[in-house]
Parts: C-alpha cells; sequence; structure tokens
C-alpha cells in the first residue's frame, strides 16, 4: 500500500534547481484540479493554512495566476507556459521556472513539483527567503486537502 503522502525534497545547488515529491491516493485528474481550479487553491496554497484571500487563474498557455494571501507576503503570480491535463503543469514565477508533473502509479498519484532558479544567486535567494521551506508546507497542505475530500 502506498502511502497517502510520502515526501521528499531534493535542492541541487549546480542546477539551481528545488524538487518536492508527494504520493497521493487520488486519480491525477484530483491533484491537478486542486493544482488549477480557484476552489480547490484557495484552501491549500498558502503555506500558514489560512485561506488565500484571492485567486486568479486563467488557465491557458500564456494565461496568467495570482494568488492573494491574507497580506502576510507579496502575492504569488506567474504565466502558465504549458498545460497538459491531468500530466504537467509549467509556469513562470518570481524568476524562476516552475513545473508539477503528475504520474499514475499503482492506484496512487506521484507528484514531482521543481522550481527552476536562473542562477546560484537566484537559488540563494530563494533559500533565503524560505521558498524550500514555505513550499514544502503548502504541499503539505494539497495533501490534507486532498485527504479531506477523498474521505468527505
Amino acid at each position: 500500500m502506498i502511502p497517502p503522502a510520502a515526501t521528499g525534497t531534493t535542492i541541487d545547488h549546480q542546477t539551481f534547481t528545488i524538487t518536492f515529491e508527494r504520493t497521493f491516493v487520488a486519480p491525477p485528474e484530483d491533484v491537478f484540479d486542486a493544482w488549477t481550479q480557484p476552489a480547490h487553491l484557495t484552501r491549500w496554497w498558502d503555506p500558514t493554512g489560512t485561506p488565500l484571500a484571492s485567486c486568479r487563474v486563467d488557465l491557458r498557455p500564456g494565461g496568467a495566476f495570482e494568488f492573494v494571501n491574507q497580506a502576510h507576503s507579496p502575492p504569488f503570480a506567474g504565466t502558465y507556459r504549458v498545460i497538459e491535463r491531468p500530466a504537467r503543469l509549467e509556469f513562470d514565477a518570481l524568476g524562476a521556472a516552475g513545473t508539477v508533473s503528475l504520474t499514475a502509479r499503482d492506484g496512487a498519484t506521484h507528484m514531482r513539483v521543481t522550481i527552476r532558479c536562473a542562477s546560484a544567486e537566484h537559488l540563494a535567494q530563494f533559500l533565503q527567503h524560505g521558498v524550500d521551506v514555505g513550499t514544502a508546507k503548502t504541499l503539505d497542505n494539497l495533501v490534507a486537502h486532498l485527504r479531506a475530500a477523498r474521505a468527505a
């Protein structure tokens, strides 16, 4: 049996990449929807666990997104580059390239999230600001959100 949330975070200083992994007992479509629908994103995106104040998603290549929290940090905003439901999202935000890859595996979904920074200095800034820790907490919120949705 696959655990509801296998976790891992890797920081690669040579490729300026932070990688997060989770495994969910949920189909890829449910995980993809949680990443792309404001009704879901509003509930899990903020690392503090507080619902977002607002969430805007234009889900198309070149479409913008903006997630606004309860005023404790700047909005998270960017542009989608690739949308392949239910397997892949690619986007640009905060000067970095992000990828969400979803793979069905033994009745579960394996998720890999990568953040590719532009340089060693950019990665160092992200780490200094706690992007690695904050993103890990945010993904833990996604785990809880999907677990609650399955239990309902």
